[in-house]
């Protein structure tokens, strides 16, 4: 006999709050949230728009430190710049992931390119907040531009569209590199579709519908609604054919790291003695340097 699957539901759901961030711009934030302050390994899920901006109106965040995780930054609609303390700079357009891994630290900054700032339009995109392990919370940073046409890309059947940035899903394997085995997806399903993946049973699952709705074996979330996945081998999902759009979804997946997190703003260590020091190399200059 053969192993038997099993399909992964939905066993707890956290809506998006509105949070501001930076100079003043939105975000959508289903975690942290009261009560939930990691998805082990996941640490923060900022969705930015969407949101058309007129002319002069787009703003982003100043400069600001991060240590002891990695941000992923995947833009869908707009333009975004960035730049850090140790010289590293780009710019992402729709489809572009900016990996950054903060390791000891960088001072880093981003916003919309002049061109952007100036013209305005619509900007979507997604935040990802990734831990890393004891063992690796120091390492040097380093940074992964993963344009859109490197991304893996698949149409598995009529109006469903796969894109993976990290990690092995849905038939694709992503060029992203990780330090700790995640998955990372895009999904575009139009109205009446289906599609369903394997994943690794010892992986913390997460969907979240970035536009429009998606059932999970069943069970359906709304728009801006995560959607934590209980155990099992199988994702199932599917839009109903009466829906007003095409939706999409993101899925992620990650092996939990089960160790200690300590955090105070951007800084995500496992002791308080270790957040207090990287406090103090902010103030003595040292830090990202």
């Amino acid at each position: 006999m053969g192993d038997v699957v099993s399909a992964r539901t939905v066993v707890g759901t956290l809506p998006a709050q509105r949070v501001v961030e930076g100079d003043g711009f939105v975000v959508r934030r289903p975690f942290p949230a009261p009560g939930v302050e990691v998805v082990d390994p996941f640490l923060l899920l900022d969705q930015m728009g969407p949101v058309t901006h007129g002319p002069g109106e787009a703003i982003g965040t100043p400069v600001h430190p991060h240590r002891g995780f990695e941000t992923v930054t995947y833009l869908l609609d707009g333009e975004l710049q960035h730049r850090d303390s140790l010289g590293n700079a780009g710019v992402l357009g729709p489809g572009d992931t900016q990996w950054m891994t903060a390791g000891r630290g960088v001072l880093h900054e981003e916003g919309p390119t002049p061109r952007f700032l100036a013209e305005g339009g619509r900007l979507h995109g997604v935040q990802l907040w990734v831990n890393l392990p004891a063992a690796e919370k120091m390492v040097a940073p380093a940074y992964q531009d993963l344009t859109a046409d490197a991304v893996a890309v698949a149409e598995p059947s009529e109006g469903v569209t796969v894109r993976v940035v990290a990690g092995e899903a849905f038939g694709l394997l992503g060029p992203g590199s990780t330090r700790t085995p995640i998955t990372y997806s895009h999904l575009s399903l139009a109205p009446g579709t289906t599609l369903s993946g394997g994943f690794d049973p010892d992986h913390t699952v997460l969907v979240y519908p970035l536009v429009g709705t998606v059932e999970v074996a069943g069970r359906s979330l709304a728009e801006s609604e995560l959607g934590i996945l209980g155990p099992g081998d199988t994702v199932e999902l599917s839009v109903p054919a009466d829906a007003d759009s095409t939706s999409e979804i993101l899925v992620l997946s990650g092996r939990p790291i089960r160790e200690p997190v300590a955090r105070y703003g951007p800084f995500v260590m496992n002791t308080r003695a270790e957040l207090i020091q990287a406090i103090e190399d902010v103030q003595s200059g040292t830090f990202g340097t």
